[in-house]
This record gives C-alpha cells, structure tokens and sequence, in this order.
C-alpha cells in the first residue's frame, strides 16, 4: 500500500461515507484497481481504521449539537426531568434508534462479514430504487424538532439493515427518514445525530480486532495514518456540503449514482475483476502487479 494509494482511498472513503451510496461497495472498487483485495487481511484493517477518520469528523462537525443534547440528556436525569426539554427528548430519541443495530449487529457479524460482492452488488441497486420512491413520494415537510420514539425506531431499524455491505448507512436512514416525510436536511442530519454512538461502539471494537493485521507493517501503518487522517479532513467537508445541498436539491443524483455502481460490480464480477466471493478471489488480471 503506497502513501498516494492511501490517500486517493482516504478521500473516497469521506466522500461515500456520508452520501447516500455506500462507502464499502466504492472502497472495495477502488481497492481493486489499486491492485489490493478484501481478502488480505491488511487492506480490510485498513479500510476498518481509516473509517475512524470519518467517526472523528462526525463528533468534531456536530461537537455544539452532541455537547447541548448531551448536557439536556444529563440535567433531564438529575433533575427528575428525563423527557423536559426538546434536546433531552433527542438524546432519548437517539438512543433508541441505535438499539436495533447494536443488537444486530452482535448476533449477525460473522454472517454479514461473510456476505459476497454480489450482495454489495444488489443491495446498491435496490437501496437506490427505494430512495426513488422516498424522494418521489415523500412530503419532505417535518423538521428535526418533530423526531419521535416511533421515527427514531423506524430509523433505527433502516440503520441496522444498512450493516448489510453495499446499503450505506447514511443511505437508509436518510431514506428512512424521508419515507417519514421528513425534510431531505433534517433526515440527514438525525442520520449522521444517530450514527455517533453506532460507529464509535463499532468503530472502537474494530478498531481492536483490526491493529493486529498491521503489526510489523511499517508501510501499511503507514499508509493507514495518512488514509485516516484524509478521511477525517475530508469527511468534515463533505457533511457540510452535503446538508447544504439537501436543503434546495433532490436526491435523484444520488440514486443513478447507486444504479450505475450496482452494475459496474456486476460487470467487474461478471468479467472476473472481482471475486464473487472475497475469501476466495480469482486470479488478479495481469494489468495488476500484486
């Protein structure tokens, strides 16, 4: 893994972090063409630890709007208020949409871990149908200050459907959000509120089994200090332009963006440029030095 390699996979792990298009399924493409594979345990810890960089990104872009609901969630308990103010409310709120993932995502890790490209492959095209008909259909009118117990579990549940490679995170919450008529701003910004204590639980426990695979891997670790540290810088750029665009564009771009990377995987599957299968992958193509 060279350091240019890192930093081309670092932008593209901040950039499909939080649109709608999954970052595993474009992490995996662009690995590949950089002549490296999900099988090797050194390249899977490393696109594990470079997510982090995109965790730091969230906490440091929302860190006013963690630190007030954070501060409500506590003073509501102490002062026998729990549900007093809007901001204690979210904190419950979000608390309750992680639920579904946390639980999951312990009893069904090694089957997820063990789900092939052409799930990836699947799972792009119908997530991207399904935000075509929230963007057709919904009304796009409720504001965050509207979030209740049942959208959170709602959200919660597209949250945990999202560990699924190749759905995206922020794609089926922000899906599930709007199918809830929230405004396309407001279900992203309870998508990326929601994600905070997922991704730090996920991303730390990763974060331990995956450091392992880099020891002594001067240039891997390397490469993954640079990968993380692009995502992060990146991943704080991308949150705010994306919920900028959201507040007076669609997401159609979005949905042909999934379309067409769900048959680009099939096609490379097809052509035998990506295994079906990344615990037993094919020859590499000879354009590959590996």
């Amino acid at each position: 893994m060279g350091l240019l390699a890192a930093l081309v996979l670092g932008v593209v792990q901040a950039i499909t972090e939080f649109l709608p298009v999954s970052s595993t399924a474009h992490l995996l493409v662009a690995g590949e063409l950089l002549g490296q594979s999900l099988a090797d345990p050194r390249f899977r810890a490393f696109v594990t630890i470079i997510q982090t960089g995109t965790t730091l990104a969230v906490l440091v872009y929302f860190r006013r709007d963690l630190w007030r609901i954070t501060a409500a969630f506590v003073r509501g308990l102490a002062t026998g208020r729990p549900f007093g103010t809007p901001d204690a409310r979210l904190g419950w709120y979000i608390a309750l949409g992680t639920i579904p993932a946390a639980v999951a995502g312990k009893l069904l890790e090694r089957r997820i871990e063990a789900l092939g490209n052409i799930v990836i492959a699947f799972s792009l095209v119908a997530w991207g149908l399904v935000l075509l008909v929230a963007e057709r259909f919904a009304t796009h009118r409720r504001k965050l200050d509207e979030v209740r117990a049942g959208d959170a579990l709602l959200i919660g549940v597209g949250q945990a459907l999202a560990l699924v490679p190749g759905t995206s995170r922020s794609g089926a919450t922000i899906t599930a959000g709007m199918l809830l008529g929230f405004a396309r701003e407001a279900a992203a910004r309870f998508s990326f509120l929601l994600s905070v204590p997922i991704i730090l639980g996920a991303g730390i426990y990763k974060l331990v089994k995956a450091l392992p695979a880099l020891r002594g891997e001067a240039s891997w670790a390397q490469a993954t200090v640079v990968g993380t540290v692009v995502a992060a810088l990146f991943g704080y750029v991308v949150i705010g332009w994306l919920l900028t665009w959201l507040r007076t564009r669609t997401t159609y771009v979005f949905v042909v963006w999934r379309i067409a990377m769900g048959a680009a995987i099939a096609l490379l599957i097809w052509k035998g440029v990506l295994p079906t299968d990344d615990a037993d992958p094919p020859p590499p193509p000879a354009v590959h030095a590996r």
